[in-house]
């Protein structure tokens, strides 16, 4: 028999995760696998095997009905969210030409279609040339195009990730307008694919063919083919809905769908996101992105690797911690909160600006990270938690440049990601916001993101908005400590505003020196 169970099934970067959820948004049961992020054959190339991504949906389904004894008949639907940007080119037998180019690869190439003169006049007329030629250099499509050429001449279809597990699941090649944040010929503004006469069709080495069906959230993409049933347990015939991608899912998992809501993330990319249903460009030329609901847009400013730096500080120098908490039996976080708790706020002066990784106009292409204020005083804890101040600074800058686009003050926050989950984190970011900042109900906000999308479009609740509310709910809250803002006000204002500018003369040094970040 049928049961009222959603299985969501989220392919992060690092794991993935198969995740039952009933309709008031609790888990039910959940089974994780854990990926290799990605290998790299070459400097700043990041790729991953599509065969080892669908094996590992496999394994998590099947993990979930052997581990928590639920019969998969109680699934009344299945819908995917995943990493964005991971591109799959596969031949016209479905099967993969190459390993997939992950969101975190950084390759580019010069060797790019030409694009009409008449638009290269108008983007020079707007200033938009440089970001129009980041966005043809960092299309993988261009690349694979220009250095593979004999695998492009093979491709019948590019998808991502989202639209290759969608396939391998229902043998459709379709996939959600939710899950475009890609280098693809796409029309942000009216959410589907772009026009024929688009630049970006110029742009972009790519045919219209090879392009996967587009449905909005919440729409039947197919239903769970045989050999799909088979690899993963769920039932032959199951419904597969639209959901969106990973950030997108965060976002409504998290509750928030009023634009004065920000919904942080704290996950491998840091993230500040509003909804609205009006198209914004924070900065010009970079869209929003599509939202999990049909016709409303992710309002969103990036820090490129953001909470990859915390992982990185406990990789490198938080050996103790994990230890300890290994032989106490305890989460590692408890302990690195204690790291943080143990440094007043500010860091005694210590200041960070989170620019691992360029960007293509804030920051810029030369920009680079860095620490200032460094005394005799200073620990790793000091830097720990400067890494966290300086993370929620960049964020408090995102959310300034939304407001300041939207005209719509953003007045509490939700935090989703691995982030969340550490009390002083929260607390410093309500202290350098100097606003409400809730954690959701549960951790899984992306998972139940995708879930809120196919229980709306299995019926279970006639709107986003009903479902939104009775699916999610707030966990702890953390009010401002006065003082604290207090002193992060005055660092914001009068420190880490500047540093950018002062600092950027430096960067353009570094990299005419040595080369790096390459430019472009």
């Amino acid at each position: 028999m049928s049961g009222q169970y959603i299985l969501s099934i989220d392919n992060g970067t690092q794991s993935v995760r198969a995740i039952l959820f009933d309709l008031q948004g609790n888990i039910v049961a959940r089974s994780q696998v854990h990926l290799e992020a990605y290998f790299s054959d070459h400097p700043g190339w990041a790729e991953h095997h599509p065969e080892d991504y669908w094996q590992a949906v496999c394994t998590a389904c099947q993990r979930l009905w052997i581990n928590h004894q639920i019969s998969p008949a109680l699934v009344s639907g299945v819908a995917i969210t995943t990493q964005r940007g991971t591109v799959v080119n596969l031949d016209q037998h479905g099967q993969p030409l190459r390993p997939a180019i992950t969101w975190l690869d950084q390759r580019r190439t010069d060797t790019v279609p030409p694009v009409h003169p008449v638009w290269l006049a108008a983007f020079r007329l707007a200033g938009v040339s440089s970001t129009i030629n980041y966005f043809r250099g960092e299309a993988e499509v261009n690349w694979i195009k220009a250095h593979q050429p004999d695998i492009w001449d093979k491709t019948a279809h590019v998808l991502l990730l989202s639209g290759y597990l969608n396939y391998r699941l229902s043998g459709e090649l379709t996939d959600s307008t939710g899950s475009q944040v890609a280098y693809l010929p796409f029309d942000y503004k009216k959410l589907q694919w772009a026009g024929k006469l688009d630049w970006k069709w110029q742009a972009l080495a790519i045919r219209a063919s090879t392009l996967p069906k587009l449905v909005a959230p919440g729409s039947l993409i197919g239903h769970i083919h045989g050999d799909a049933a088979a690899a993963t347990g769920i039932p032959v015939g199951t419904p597969l809905l639209a959901a969106a991608a990973d950030n997108a899912c965060e976002v409504i998992g998290a509750g928030c769908l009023q634009p004065h809501i920000g919904c942080l993330s704290y996950g491998t990319t840091a993230t500040i996101n509003t909804t609205s249903r009006k198209y914004l460009e924070v900065t010009s030329f970079i869209p929003p992105y599509p939202a999990a609901i049909p016709g409303y847009y992710s309002t969103e400013v990036q820090i490129f690797r953001g909470y990859w730096m915390v992982n990185w500080f406990k990789e490198q120098f938080g050996h103790h911690e994990q230890s300890q908490a290994a032989q106490q039996g305890v989460l590692a976080e408890e302990l690195f909160d204690e790291l943080v708790n143990a440094v007043p706020p500010g860091s005694m002066g210590l200041m960070l600006q989170p620019y691992w990784t360029p960007g293509i106009k804030i920051p810029g292409a030369e920009a680079k990270g860095a620490i200032i204020g460094f005394g005799d005083v200073h620990t790793r804890a000091h830097v720990y938690r400067a890494i966290l101040e300086g993370l929620a600074y960049a964020l408090r800058d995102g959310k300034e440049r939304i407001e300041k686009r939207s005209g719509v003050p953003v007045t509490e926050l939700r935090v989703s990601g691995g982030g969340s989950q550490s009390d002083a984190a929260m607390q410093l970011t309500a202290d350098i916001f100097g606003l409400p900042t809730a954690r959701p109900h549960l951790y899984e906000t992306s998972g139940l993101g995708a879930a809120i999308d196919a229980a709306v479009g299995l019926g279970f609740y006639p709107d986003f908005d009903s479902a939104i509310r009775a699916m999610t709910r707030i966990g702890k809250t953390f009010e401002p400590i006065a003082h604290h803002h207090q002193i992060y006000n005055e660092l914001y204002h009068r420190v880490y505003q500047k540093m950018y500018a002062r600092l950027q003369p430096l960067y353009k040094e570094i990299q005419q020196i040595t080369g790096y970040p390459k430019m472009h």
